[in-house]
């Protein structure tokens, strides 16, 4: 049986959610971001048994980027041997650029 990855994530990944959390309670529908919220964590939940679930993000064609695509959003990960670090959570239409 394999073992679950751990399941982190980078700064930028939780002020992306804190953003989209603040831009749909500036909406006044602060139902909508707390669901879609809890269905991206849903998402990256489980990415422990199954961390390489995700495809490839295909702007960079790296096989250890990897992304999942939950409209409205990307939630982009790093995976490693047994870490999966989330990175980013964006709008789905945004490219990647490196830094």
């Amino acid at each position: 049986m394999r073992q679950k990855s751990l399941i982190t994530f980078a700064v930028s990944a939780v002020k992306d959610l804190e953003e989209i959390k603040a831009w749909y309670i500036d909406q006044q529908v602060p139902d909508v971001g707390e669901r879609l919220l809890g269905e991206v964590v849903s998402q990256v939940e489980r990415l422990a048994e199954f961390p390489e679930s995700g495809r490839i993000v295909p702007e960079f064609g790296i096989a250890h980027l990897r992304e999942i695509i939950h409209p409205p959003f990307r939630i982009v990960y790093r995976l490693d041997k047994m870490r999966v670090r989330i990175v980013r959570v964006w709008r789905s239409e945004r490219l990647l650029k490196m830094p």
